[in-house]
């Protein structure tokens, strides 16, 4: 399972908003002004929800955090500066001795009671204790990273946000000292040689929680409290694409097919190239009928995605159905050349190579499926494989 791991001077964690089909679009650092549609949402077609949804309980402060930074931080604030106080408590094996876990989005509060969560939760939980401290918060999406993954019959997409704390100035000072700044990315492994950033507002990250929020009870097959939170997450940052995309699919899947073409196709006005909005009202468009639009947006999304995101990877799985395993270890190789991260990959080369009577090929296959596992339910079911693979070999 991943691990949380210091990277030169700074600390990087995936943001993973799970979302239907949907990039993780943010909106500018700069609040536009944005009317939307009159009929974009359909309150009366769903229940209220079972929780309330309160934006701001993502950054909420428990008092467990409120001691941590009273006590155990400030302990350290004595002999270094305070956002490198905070650094050190993310990363040191003294210290919060975070986890990674992409099982559920959890507000700051949770996170840090569980000392684990997805990178979203842990940019909150980070936020929230340095402004505890009296730190300026700035938050960045890196441009250009996305990874996809899939789970209860949907495709996610993954993108990326880190954050950057400052000291505030005190007075008339003109200025802050040469370390005033420091970045935190949390994400094992990759350096951050040439990242390229956009800052986004608050906004927009309550905006991706409460659209992961979204997801996750969609996924339960909870659809009104689902709708709630995408409605909210809109209602945060009428720009990000990500929430108009979630709320189309929530309306799609309760059997508000109109409501959703609408939304879907409203959210595409404004991002006219998005594969994955294409892809999304094409199947409303379908479900009204109108089978002719929806082929010609699938012409357009061909163009613009000729081998979409686990192309290789099912075409792979068919290849094992018909127990072609040298043809199938081929496919899921393409698919890990485009995405070396994704545990699901492994995991299905693995088999592959089991089947073809390679078991140390196999037994590393399953190694990386465990590493790159994010969470802790897959991080077991592949320990156990590896651990009974093993024991097979060995007799």
């Amino acid at each position: 399972m991943k691990s949380i791991r210091r990277v030169s001077e700074q600390l990087r964690l995936g943001f993973l908003p799970p979302l239907l089909l949907c990039a993780a679009l943010a909106g500018c650092a700069t609040a536009p002004t944005i009317q939307l549609p009159p009929n974009l949402f359909n309150d009366a077609s769903f229940a209220a929800p079972a929780v309330p949804v309160d934006p701001q309980q993502a950054f909420a402060m428990s008092e467990a955090m409120r001691h941590y930074v009273r006590v155990d931080i400030a302990r350290e604030a004595r002999t270094k500066n305070p956002r490198r106080a905070l650094a050190d408590a993310l990363h040191n094996r003294a210290g919060l001795q975070l986890e990674y876990d992409a099982a559920i989005t959890r507000s700051a509060a949770q996170a840090f009671d569980a000392r684990s969560g997805n990178c979203l939760s842990l940019v909150l939980m980070t936020a929230a204790l340095a402004k505890e401290m009296g730190l300026d918060v700035h938050y960045q999406v890196v441009l250009g990273e996305e990874n996809w993954s899939r789970s209860s019959g949907m495709y996610f997409v993954a993108g990326h946000v880190n954050l950057t704390l400052e000291r505030r100035a005190i007075g008339n000072t003109a200025g802050y000292e040469a370390d005033s700044i420091l970045l935190i990315d949390f994400l094992p492994g990759e350096d951050l040689t040439g990242q390229r950033t956009q800052e986004v507002r608050e906004a927009t990250i309550l905006a991706m929680y409460l659209n992961n929020r979204a997801a996750e009870t969609m996924a339960n097959g909870e659809l009104d409290q689902a709708y709630w939170y995408a409605r909210a997450a809109i209602q945060q940052d009428p720009t990000f694409a990500g929430a108009l995309n979630t709320l189309g699919i929530i309306q799609l899947r309760h059997g508000d097919t109109e409501p959703a073409r609408r939304t879907l196709a409203y959210a595409l006005e404004r991002s006219p190239s998005n594969t994955v909005l294409l892809s999304n009202l094409a199947q409303a468009l379908d479900g009204l009928g109108r089978a002719e639009e929806a082929q010609l947006l699938r012409r357009k999304l061909l163009a613009l995605q000729p081998e979409p995101p686990f192309h290789f990877f099912n075409q792979g799985q068919r290849a094992m159905e018909s127990a072609n395993y040298q043809e199938a270890a081929r496919l899921f190789k393409r698919e890990i050349a485009r995405d070396p991260y994704y545990h699901e990959f492994h995991f299905w080369l693995a088999q592959a190579y089991a089947r073809m009577g390679q078991p140390s090929l196999a037994d590393r296959q399953l190694e990386l499926a465990m590493d790159n596992s994010t969470t802790r339910g897959e991080h077991g079911l592949y320990a156990a494989k590896l651990q009974r693979l093993r024991a097979a070999s060995a007799h």
